[in-house]
């Protein structure tokens, strides 16, 4: 089993309301999700693989927790099968078909969802510009971050 970057608790208190029995078990899922997407994320780890900042480890705990919320809210379990249905009545005329939302952002070949891709967005963890040699990532002027 991979990491897992959340808790049940921390579920309950992004939620702020019941979760489903088998929490851990979405938890773990979507902890393999943010996994994949961070795939070249570049931070400080622990000696069992953790982020060693407390502000990354608060950062993946809310990923995960969005990827979830987004799981239970669209019916997502992962397979890609997941479809939206609408139906539309007037009178006698009765008409029905699929429809698709709107893709969710896509990093490293792994769906997030939305909250979640902001999270990491924010928190500066996914995979950003590539600069060629001789390219600089910001102005001249600017001390670069590393």
């Amino acid at each position: 089993m991979g990491r897992v970057y959340a808790t049940r608790d921390q579920l309950v208190a992004y939620l702020a309301t019941n979760v489903p029995n088998d929490a851990e078990r979405l938890i773990a899922r979507a902890s393999e999700d943010v996994d994949a997407a961070l795939l070249s994320a570049v931070y400080a780890t622990d000696e069992m693989g953790y982020p060693a900042e407390a502000r990354i480890r608060a950062a993946l705990a809310s990923a995960v927790c969005a990827q979830v919320e987004y799981c239970l809210a669209t019916g997502e379990d992962g397979t890609g099968t997941a479809e939206v249905w609408d139906s539309v009545s007037i009178g006698p005329v009765s008409l029905s078909g699929r429809s698709s939302p709107p893709s969710p952002p896509m990093v490293n070949s792994v769906e997030l969802a939305p909250r979640a891709y902001r999270t990491l967005r924010t928190a500066g963890l996914l995979p950003g510009d590539v600069f060629g040699v001789g390219e600089a990532p910001c102005p001249p002027d600017r001390e670069l971050p590393w």
